[in-house]
């Protein structure tokens, strides 16, 4: 195995600074799609090389090599990897999969959960309105999905601002988007220098959303007045998303005034009060070849286990 095996485990590094400009200046479905096959492959990536640095140990361990037929003499010569980095690696790739299969076990139940309590609703109508004085709104996978709104929410915009927030929640269920948040939180989870892209995921699927009411409407600043008017309602009256984890809704929460800093509201309006994103095919086309050279370093590291393993058993 060369030193280039290491190569998955420092690219996520480099990957972090690039995802807020992605999130802001690609169009959001594609930033979605980037994004979230990004944290993916770089997460996969780390994790097999782990998992390959981790095999290389045990295989050195004399009693693993002799029941595997394994020439000890071999791979203390042509292994560079050092057993610390080996155990390390192990435990690493331990608590990796404990954590990630406790996550993805959590986000199916939760997924469950939903769909269970959006069949559970009467009738094939995808709106339901709860009798509530918060102001809460959200999508809710299922066959069929549902649309859920509090009354609390329906009296704080007028008609045109309830079809824009309808219109919104709409785009969450044709675009799966709880899928693409539930990907790149898994990445974070076995990566976590992943994280950002994660967040950024969380913020374009809000935009992608955003600008689907706005094509609909050709109103992007009644858009962004109604983005900001249902975030407001939602943290004067206490309203929580029933469902965080998996029913993305129009909601959000404003943290800073700064734009560089801001949460997802403030970022949300901005954008909708400029113009929509366009172009960027030479980001994507950059981002692409990233990760193909993430990927192809992983395959790499692989086949040199593998060709370590045929020498050793051979010789």
């Amino acid at each position: 195995m060369h030193l280039a095996v290491y190569l998955p485990l420092l690219l996520p590094l480099f990957a972090v600074p690039a995802a807020r400009p992605l999130a802001d200046r690609l169009e959001p479905r594609l930033a979605t799609w980037l994004l979230t096959v990004g944290a993916v492959v770089l997460a996969a990536g780390s994790t097999t090389v782990l998992g390959l640095l981790a095999l290389a140990g045990l295989v050195r361990i004399p009693s693993v090599a002799e029941l595997a037929h394994l020439s000890p003499a071999v791979l203390h010569r042509d292994d560079p990897a050092q057993t610390s980095v080996a155990v390390v690696a192990g435990l690493l790739l331990l608590v990796v999969v404990t954590v990630g299969s406790r996550f993805l076990y959590r986000r199916v139940r939760a997924v469950c959960a939903a769909v269970l309590e959006a069949a559970c609703f009467p009738g094939q109508d995808p709106l339901v309105v709860m009798d509530e004085v918060t102001a809460d709104a959200f999508a809710m996978p299922g066959l069929p999905g549902r649309i859920v709104v509090s009354t609390g929410m329906l009296a704080t915009l007028d008609a045109t601002e309830r079809e824009i927030l309808l219109t919104h929640e709409r785009a969450h269920l044709r675009g799966h988007h709880y899928l693409f948040a539930a990907a790149a939180q898994l990445a974070a989870v076995a990566n976590p220098l992943l994280r950002p892209l994660a967040a950024q995921v969380a913020y374009t699927v809000e935009r992608w959303a955003d600008e689907a009411a706005a094509s609909a409407t050709g109103d992007r600043r009644r858009v962004a007045v109604t983005v900001g008017k249902a975030a407001l309602a939602s943290k004067h009256s206490g309203g929580r998303r029933r469902l965080p984890a998996t029913a993305l809704g129009l909601l959000g929460r404003a943290r800073h005034n700064r734009l560089d800093t801001a949460g997802p509201v403030p970022r949300r309006v901005a954008a909708l009060l400029s113009s929509r994103p366009a172009g960027g095919s030479w980001r994507a086309g950059a981002v692409t070849a990233y990760l193909a050279f993430a990927a192809l370093c992983t395959v790499e590291a692989t086949h040199d286990l593998h060709e370590l393993l045929k020498r050793a058993k051979g010789g």
